[in-house]
């Protein structure tokens, strides 16, 4: 049993790893860090904890609270962790970060895409990726794990397979992408109000948003070479949820059971990644509340493009559910260890 600390808990993602550890086997949940509700007690934040989780939040940070827990999950903005992370923390425990702070190699890219300067570069070249389906080996030893973000996760896993069988021209790849009002964090704001968003739909960051220099980073290491892709996000009216479709012309021509084959050679043992059959395009629905990405692709014969197809839950694999895979990869537990959950389907 390890015990785990969590910076940031009040907001969704947050509270959604404080929802799977709970039920957790080799997990328990040792303080929960929020400066917004600090003193409050946990089920009075978040009613459906009610006579379930009575531990109250605590306004201490990561220097003080380090030396009670095995390892640490922020769930902060851009900037927190790599302001205070150093070695003499490190020593201590270890962290799962689920902002942008150590996902990106290259500082200057870092610091030009997010506008902040980056406080402990040194460390950037220590942390893992934490893809979990791609880097199970090196997030073994992870003193530091960057967590992925919710639109990389389901753009990079939706095409990598392709781009590292050289089945497609990544330069070529075109990613259009839907997210949910969730991914957009708890804090207020004016444009996530409900009469803002309701019955609309919306691409914001155009050639702008910063998941971009991931996704491309990523999909970098798959190519063997630099790689640019256009990235377009969207907002719709759902709390949950990612939806990427992704298109990209073909390298020679290819049936639809190469492409399969190739799908299922890169994920056929994996437990949270499903290839839908032919066919069958992916839903949001069908992987809300679990830490699923379902993935789906169709042919283009008259263009000879691919279309590729992701969905998965922003808060679970795109946030908080990864972030517990790959806590259950560092400490040797069983991968789906308080995630064996049925997606929500009403």
């Amino acid at each position: 049993m390890i015990k785990v600390g969590i910076i940031g808990s009040t907001g969704y993602a947050g509270n959604e790893i404080v929802r799977l550890l709970t039920g957790h086997p080799e997990a328990e949940i040792a303080w929960l860090s929020s400066k917004s509700f600090a003193g409050e007690k946990y089920q009075g934040i978040y009613r459906n904890y009610y006579k379930l989780l009575d531990m109250p939040c605590t306004a201490e940070g990561i220097a003080e609270l380090a030396d009670t827990v095995d390892v640490i999950f922020t769930a902060t903005p851009q900037g927190y962790l790599s302001g205070i992370l150093n070695e003499e923390l490190l020593e201590k425990c270890r962290f799962i970060d689920l902002s942008a702070d150590y996902r990106i190699k290259d500082v200057k890219t870092y610091e030009k895409w997010y506008k902040i300067g980056h406080q402990s570069p040194e460390l950037i070249a220590e942390a893992v990726y934490g893809l979990t389906e791609v880097n199970r080996e090196d997030i073994k030893h992870a003193r530091i794990l960057a967590n992925p973000g919710c639109y990389t996760t389901c753009s990079i896993l939706t095409a990598l397979p392709l781009v590292k069988a050289g089945i497609i021209d990544p330069d070529t790849l075109i990613v259009n992408a839907l997210s949910g009002v969730s991914g957009a964090g708890r804090g207020a704001k004016i444009a996530n109000l409900f009469c803002e968003v309701n019955e609309s739909a919306k691409a914001y960051g155009v050639a702008t948003h910063r998941h971009t220099p991931e996704i491309e980073e990523q999909l970098g290491y798959a190519a063997g070479r630099t790689v640019t892709i256009s990235f377009t996000p969207h907002l719709v009216p759902m709390n949950r949820g990612i939806l990427a479709t992704e298109t990209a012309s073909l390298k020679g021509s290819h049936t639809m059971e190469e492409i399969r084959s190739v799908y299922e050679e890169f994920y056929g043992k994996e437990y949270f990644i499903r290839i839908l059959p032919e066919g069958q395009c992916p839903e949001t629905r069908f992987t809300e509340g679990s830490n699923f990405v379902d993935i789906g692709f169709q042919i283009d014969e008259r263009t000879n493009r691919i279309v590729m197809m992701g969905a998965l839950d922003n808060l679970v694999k795109g946030a908080a559910g990864q972030a517990v895979q790959n806590m259950n990869v560092m400490f040797g537990f069983e991968e789906t260890d308080g995630l064996r959950i049925i997606p929500m389907v009403p």
